[in-house]
């Protein structure tokens, strides 16, 4: 934007009352142009006197990272390098979607110093956000006319998903650190195929585990005695497809469904927090994590990482997935991830109980993984059907809501049990359960071996 003088109101007055006093003076060009001279000099002046938006230097501090819905500050700062102060006007480019208290700010830059002003953000989309720059406008003394144009100022700006689980999972990695280490509870004898020790048999100890050929040299029985393994892969399979679209509440307000729409989140964020939850735990107990996220395509794969690097390779991938309002296809998942996982994994698919979806896309595609893996579905249940079902009806509108948030949930169930008759396991919670139970249902699957 090239750099431009305007008009302000104050100027519009001071020509009205020009006008005005051409009614008293002298008819004639004589006095017309007296007025418009005086009106045109006090408004050059005013412009010259103002701060020249030239001399202007603009840097915005953001944090690079904030989570959805998550508070942050930006921070202007305004550098003058003129010899006289004035009055700034700063328009920054901030987007909607980032939920800024204010994106202007009005200053009093002194001369050759800085100025700073500040507001909240509170983003309401995830996403990359560049913003190039800001609209500056300097004022003159008398107010009439404002010099306008651009500052740089490029900054970038990550909205990553609402990791609203964290304390819960590091909770639960600690916890399952203390059990597997045996501080908390005795070790599930003979539970994985690491190879930990030999011993002698005891009473309690199953025929399957002991060794033959060290009991031959002993003469006397000795059994194998394995730990728990590690370096096991742990793959989240995140569907994007439209039924993620749909928006729930973490826990509604009150046995009314239309109480929880304005707190509302899309099913997506609620499964990319249970997949961020299960990364943490797993890292911590020395598994590997990936991920595969698909709708009717796959949209983005992470490899099998292990450590420190493997949630934020995760976040990097997710913080740019939306919803799209197309139908999901697991079979497509389930082929990229069996080419790109051939290890022995736990597959954790993260979608909804949708009877039109688990018959033709789930159920079809679960024999593809269940002969060399584990399989477990996990699914954000809706709280206000629950809360609906147990809600006691004041009219017979209430009963019906009653009667169909029941059926849904018995859908629910019945959905589940032909998934766990297929052979995977399921997790079917509200938001604010879900994570945790897809940790605790990975940390049981691991204790006992499974993997």
């Amino acid at each position: 934007m090239r750099r431009i003088w305007l008009p302000t109101g104050r100027l519009a007055a001071v020509a009205a009352a020009g006008a005005v006093a051409l009614l008293v003076l002298p008819p004639g060009w004589p006095s017309l142009a007296a007025v418009n001279a005086l009106v045109l000099g006090a408004a050059a002046l005013d412009g010259l006197l103002a701060v020249p938006v030239g001399q202007l230097t603009l840097h915005r501090d953001l944090p690079q990272v904030v989570g959805l819905e998550e508070q942050a500050e930006v921070r202007w700062q305004v550098a003058s390098a003129a010899r006289r102060g004035g009055a700034v006007a700063v328009a920054d480019d901030l987007p909607p979607a980032l939920g800024a208290q204010t994106r202007r700010a009005r200053l009093t830059v002194p001369a050759g110093g800085t100025a700073r002003a500040q507001a909240t953000l509170r983003p309401q989309r995830r996403g990359r956000w560049v913003l190039e720059g800001a609209t500056a406008r300097s004022r003159g003394p008398l107010g009439l006319v404002v010099r306008q144009g651009r500052l740089p100022a490029r900054s970038v700006l990550r909205v990553v998903p609402s990791f609203r689980s964290r304390q819960e999972a590091e909770l639960r990695a600690r916890r399952a650190r203390l059990l597997e280490e045996g501080q908390r509870s005795v070790r599930e004898r003979g539970a994985g195929t690491d190879f930990a020790q030999l011993r002698e048999w005891t009473p309690d100890d199953e025929h399957r585990h002991i060794d033959w050929a060290a009991t031959a040299r002993a003469n006397k029985l000795i059994v194998r005695e394995h730990r728990v393994e590690r370096n096991q892969h742990v793959v989240a399979l995140l569907d994007t497809g439209r039924l993620m679209a749909g928006r729930i509440a973490t826990a509604p307000r009150r046995a009314d469904a239309a109480a929880v729409v304005g707190a509302a989140q899309p099913r997506l964020e609620h499964g990319m927090d249970a997949v961020l939850a299960l990364a943490t735990v797993a890292t911590r107990l020395g598994d590997r994590t990936g991920l595969v996220a698909y709708a009717d395509r796959v949209r983005a794969t992470v490899p099998a990482t292990g450590g420190r690097p493997a949630l934020g390779r995760l976040t990097d991938a997710l913080y740019q997935l939306d919803a799209e309002l197309v139908e999901s296809d697991l079979t497509v998942a389930l082929r990229a991830t069996l080419q790109r996982f051939r290890r022995r994994a736990l597959l954790v698919v993260c979608t909804e109980l949708a009877p039109g979806s688990v018959a033709e896309t789930l159920l079809p595609a679960l024999p593809l993984a269940v002969r060399d893996h584990l399989v477990l579905v996990a699914a954000a249940r809706d709280p206000a059907l629950d809360a609906l079902a147990r809600a006691t009806p004041a009219d017979a509108v209430q009963a019906h809501r009653q009667a169909a948030a029941a059926d849904a949930l018995a859908a629910r169930r019945r959905l589940a049990a032909r998934l766990r008759a297929a052979g995977a396991g399921v997790v079917d919670e509200p938001p604010g359960r879900l994570a945790g139970a897809i940790a605790d249902a990975y940390v049981a699957r691991k204790q006992r071996g499974r993997l």
